[in-house]
């Protein structure tokens, strides 16, 4: 069984600031991506996923564990991202959520592989 590796997680509030201080933003009309290089050999990934953005509980976690799995799919070069959702992504599918998760990696590694 799969774990979503606490090496491969943004954990503390001064992780978490440094992405929101110094990011650099990739967006779509249901995300957004908060990015930045780091020193560390992996990806890792924060999840900042509003009640504001997304009302109901089991729709949040839903998109949580679409976010969490699409990033894990990915190889990525060694960068923080912390993935914003925007109103109305719960009413997008599965599918439609993971070609558009697909779309940003892939503009992520095309940012960072220079």
């Amino acid at each position: 069984m799969y774990r979503f590796d606490e090496s491969r997680r943004l954990r503390s509030k001064k992780d978490y600031g440094s992405v929101f201080k110094h990011a650099n933003k990739t967006s779509t009309a249901e995300l957004i991506i908060l990015h930045q290089r780091t020193t560390l050999k992996t990806a890792r990934l924060g999840l900042a996923i509003s009640k504001k953005a997304i009302p109901k509980a089991n729709q949040r976690n839903r998109i949580k564990r679409l976010l969490r799995e699409s990033f894990r799919r990915q190889t990525l070069p060694p960068v923080d991202v912390v993935v914003l959702a925007k109103p109305g992504i719960a009413a997008k599918g599965n599918k439609v959520i993971f070609e558009k998760l697909s779309i940003l990696w892939n503009k992520l590694a095309v940012i960072y592989e220079k």
